[in-house]
């Protein structure tokens, strides 16, 4: 069910006999020379509104615009900083807990996102305000995207890319995956200098911005992660929704005994 599709009359009863909604979230950021900047949130929203069609949870606007400073050397890439990010998605949030929501799913396509939804998670929870959890699709599914890709690439990679060509395929520049491979970075396993992480930018690691053999990407495969990361997210949303909502909440204090 897409929040936005339908009236406040037919939401009202919807919201009086459920308490969970999946809120998607992306970017707006480079994705390398094959692919389009919509593609974090374009995942996000196809994930999100397909579960909420398959379980009949409520399913909100997508947040388009993330955390990417660390993408701004690339033309067109939009970002907000993470202290404004984490308090519009908390207000958001709140927003939907005066209509009966009281238990949130953020659907992330994005890495940069995690940390600011991890902490706007807990201030919601300290508050008994709602309990929202953080879920980012490919961590839902990493023995099938071990399986698939010898070379997945945490940005721009084959495993976005066959997202992508399952999903938008109008918008992917097919003719441009063989160049994204070859001005991208494909060993990436050594980002640390004596333990430390010396970079702030995908452009100190990777010169077109992305990582991984995007070559070793297909439609197929794209729809194998997609079917396999709904599957994964309609299973959280029913785990969720069967939880007490007391047992979400924090724990009380230790006190020791007398």
């Amino acid at each position: 069910m897409y929040l936005a599709d339908h009236t406040w009359e037919e939401l009202g009863p919807h919201l009086e006999e459920n308490s969970l909604a999946l809120v998607p979230l992306g970017s707006t950021e480079q994705h390398g020379p094959a692919l389009p900047e919509s593609t974090d949130h374009v995942i996000a929203e196809s994930l999100a509104r397909e579960a909420a069609d398959r379980t009949g949870y409520l399913c909100t606007p997508t947040v388009n615009v993330g955390v990417s400073p660390h993408h701004r050397q690339f033309p067109g890439t939009m970002w907000v900083d993470a202290p404004q990010f984490r308090e519009y998605v908390e207000s958001l949030a709140r927003n939907l807990t005066y209509h009966g929501i009281d238990r949130l799913v953020f659907v992330n396509a994005h890495g940069g996102n995690v940390e600011h939804l991890r902490e706007v998670g807990r201030r919601l929870r300290d508050d008994r305000a709602c309990y929202a959890i953080e879920w980012m699709w490919n961590d839902s599914i990493p023995e099938l995207v071990e399986e698939l890709f010898e070379t997945p690439g945490p940005h721009g990679g084959p495993k976005e890319t066959s997202m992508m060509l399952h999903l938008d395929r109008d918008n992917v520049a097919e003719d441009r995956i063989q160049a994204a491979r070859d001005g991208g970075l494909q060993e990436f396993e050594n980002y640390r200098v004596h333990g430390a992480r010396t970079f702030y930018d995908a452009i100190d690691n990777t010169a077109n911005g992305v990582l991984g053999d995007q070559t070793d990407a297909s439609a197929e495969k794209g729809e194998r992660l997609f079917e396999a990361a709904v599957d994964q997210l309609c299973q959280l949303c029913g785990w969720l929704d069967d939880q007490p909502y007391e047992d979400l909440m924090p724990k009380p204090r230790v006190t020791t005994g007398d």
